[in-house]
């Protein structure tokens, strides 16, 4: 189960989703640059906005949460000028999201991460 202190970072650019456990470790460390067996949840959005991808390490090995819509899209914020591959969000805009609600107001698209 995930602790409500587990840190939650949202990748601010598309991911391609098809890669399984190793290609989102090497996403989050080579394009995040952050450490993918810290504890913290890593969130991975596809371009469509339809799927979102979780990956979290829990003390012996990486959990993947994987949810796809059947209609509509993740209400993701969308960053203009965002200077950081990732950004942190609280538990409750982890909830918020997983449960297609929005956690902040849309601007432009950030980059896609493949």
């Amino acid at each position: 189960m995930i602790g409500s202190s587990v840190r939650v970072f949202l990748a601010v650019g598309a991911v391609d989703l098809r890669g399984a456990f190793d290609r989102l470790a090497a996403v989050t460390r080579e394009v995040l640059r952050e450490d993918p067996k810290s504890g913290a949840l890593y969130l991975f959005v596809n371009r469509r906005r339809n799927r979102v991808k979780a990956l979290w390490w829990d003390r012996n090995g990486y959990t993947i949460l994987y949810k796809r819509l059947s209609s509509g899209t993740f209400q993701v914020p969308r960053f203009r000028d965002h200077t950081s591959p990732s950004l942190e969000i609280s538990a409750s805009d982890f909830a918020r999201l997983i449960a297609g609600l929005p956690i902040s107001e849309q601007d432009e698209p950030g980059p896609t991460y493949h």
